[in-house]
């Protein structure tokens, strides 16, 4: 119940993230964290607004969406985190977000093409499009699994509906969604100009090797 404890106030504090970077509207958006040694995750109440945000207002549930331990409902996407945790345990973090300039390529129902350095570094290619399934149950977050299956992204645009990012932890999983509306609002800019030039295969591997290798302090 410490480490649960200390998750609590961690996803408090890294909630704020999320507007602070225009990645969310309202009361929109989540983010989640895995409670390592238990068949347990750490995730946002559902509706509750980002500046009235506490430890309290993180409840955890089970790795069906179920609610363990907490005075409130759990986020809608309970169930999608869960799944995600499920079937993939290196994940330790996974948020999302409705970025607007993300979300506007998921409402296209089109990838987000790997055409910049940073692309590569931080995803290995392109930044893929889900299925679109409806809120509620296991089905999005069966989308997110089944498409990053095939892609080295750590992120994933569900058709018609917003980003899923996700990391070793809570942070990572922030850091890939920041960098995912960067992306997208870059290319979606470059292709106003014309048609941006995409990087060939050989460069997207050397790039993303040297980044998730050399890259920042070891």
């Amino acid at each position: 119940m410490d480490e649960v404890g200390a998750l609590r106030g961690e996803l408090c504090a890294l909630h704020a993230a999320l507007p602070r970077h225009g990645l969310v509207a309202w009361t929109s958006g989540n983010l989640s964290a895995r409670v390592r040694g238990e068949e347990l995750m750490v995730i946002k109440a559902s509706g509750v607004p980002y500046e009235e945000l506490t430890p309290e207002a993180m409840v955890v549930c089970d790795l069906d969406g179920a609610l363990v331990d907490g005075e409130l409902s759990p986020s809608s996407d309970a169930a999608t985190h869960a799944f995600v945790y499920r079937h993939r345990p290196d994940v330790g973090g996974v948020a999302h977000t409705h970025s607007p300039y993300a979300t506007a390529w998921a409402a296209r129902g089109e990838a987000i093409p790997c055409v910049l350095t940073a692309i590569a570094d931080e995803f290995g290619g392109e930044i893929p499009i889900g299925p679109f399934a409806l809120i509620g149950d296991e089905e999005i977050g069966r989308g997110i699994v089944e498409t990053l299956a095939g892609h080295r992204s750590p992120a994933v645009l569900m058709r018609s509906h917003g980003v899923f990012t996700l990391g070793a932890g809570p942070r990572d999983a922030i850091k890939a969604a920041v960098m995912c509306e960067d992306a997208a609002r870059t290319v979606h800019l470059a292709r106003a100009l014309g048609d941006p030039i995409p990087l060939t295969r050989e460069d997207i591997d050397a790039l993303h090797d040297r980044y998730q290798r050399a890259y920042g302090q070891r």
